[in-house]
C-alpha cells in the first residue's frame, strides 16, 4: 500500500474554524490534520453538549472545579484515553500527561501522544484545560 493510499482512510473534511480559502472555497483538513482536529473536538465537548449525540465527547469539563492533585491529573488522564478510545478508531494513544502551570496551577496541560494506525506517524497535541472555570 503507498502512503498515499494510506492517508485516503484518513479522510479530508472542513477545516475548523471554519474559514474560506484564497478562492473561496472551504478551507479543507486533510489526513493526518483532520485527525488533530478530530481529537481537538474530541476533547473540547462536553459529554452531553450534542443533542442527537449525548455520549459524544470528553469527560474532562466535569472537573472543571475539581483540585489540582494527582487524583484529578489521574482522573483527567483516563478521562481523556476513554474518549479517544470511544470515538476516535484512527488513532492509537500512546501517553497522557497532566502538567500543571500558570500561578497557582489553575492551568493544566493536557499533552496526548498518540499514534496515527495508517501512517505510522505519531503526534503530540497540548490541550490546555481551566480549572475552576477559568476564573
Amino acid at each position: 500500500m503507498s502512503d498515499a493510499s494510506s492517508k485516503l482512510f484518513l479522510g479530508v473534511g472542513t477545516g475548523l474554524p471554519v474559514a474560506a480559502s484564497s478562492d473561496g472555497s472551504l478551507q479543507r483538513a486533510a489526513y493526518e490534520d483532520s485527525v488533530r482536529q478530530s481529537v481537538w473536538i474530541i476533547l473540547s465537548t462536553s459529554k452531553g453538549e450534542r443533542v442527537m449525540r449525548p455520549d459524544f465527547g470528553c469527560g474532562i469539563h466535569d472537573l472543571v472545579f475539581a483540585p489540582n492533585t494527582p487524583t484529578t491529573h489521574g482522573r483527567l488522564a483516563t478521562a481523556v484515553r476513554e474518549a479517544l478510545l470511544s470515538f476516535e478508531p484512527r488513532v492509537d494513544v500512546r501517553d497522557v500527561r497532566v502538567v500543571a502551570s500558570g500561578e497557582g496551577g489553575e492551568v493544566l496541560l493536557l499533552s496526548v501522544d498518540y499514534e496515527v494506525r495508517a501512517t505510522n506517524n505519531v503526534f503530540n497535541l497540548v490541550y490546555p484545560f481551566y480549572l475552576g472555570g477559568g476564573t
